[in-house]
């Protein structure tokens, strides 16, 4: 039941190519955005599609197959958990991130 407390699917595509840094040990972390739609009627009867964006983190060999495999338009399926994160600007100001560490990637594009 542990592994169900912190667990995040998602399907959607990448909005653009994947960044990937390559760290001194060699090891690599992709980072991209998915978006996912949901479509649904409004009380007018008209149709409306609300996309939201998730940032995603990948590591080792996930990252690596991101690299080599997928960039803007592909559709994905991701499993992770979230993790949130918060740094400070040049400027002095705290921002806070949230973000999906993907531990399984399932590529569904053709």
């Amino acid at each position: 039941m542990n592994s169900l407390k912190n667990k995040v699917q998602l399907i959607g595509n990448l909005g653009n190519d994947p960044e990937i840094i390559t760290m001194e040990n060699g090891s690599k972390l992709a980072k991209f955005a998915i978006a996912t739609n949901e479509t649904y009627k409004n009380h007018e009867g008209e149709k409306v599609t609300d996309t939201q964006w998730h940032n995603i983190v990948a590591w080792g060999k996930i990252a690596e197959i991101v690299e080599n495999f997928l960039s803007k338009g592909k559709e994905v399926m991701i499993e992770g958990k979230l993790t949130s994160r918060s740094y400070e600007t040049k400027e002095g100001e705290k921002r806070y991130i949230t973000e999906v560490r993907c531990n399984e990637l399932l590529m569904l594009s053709k």
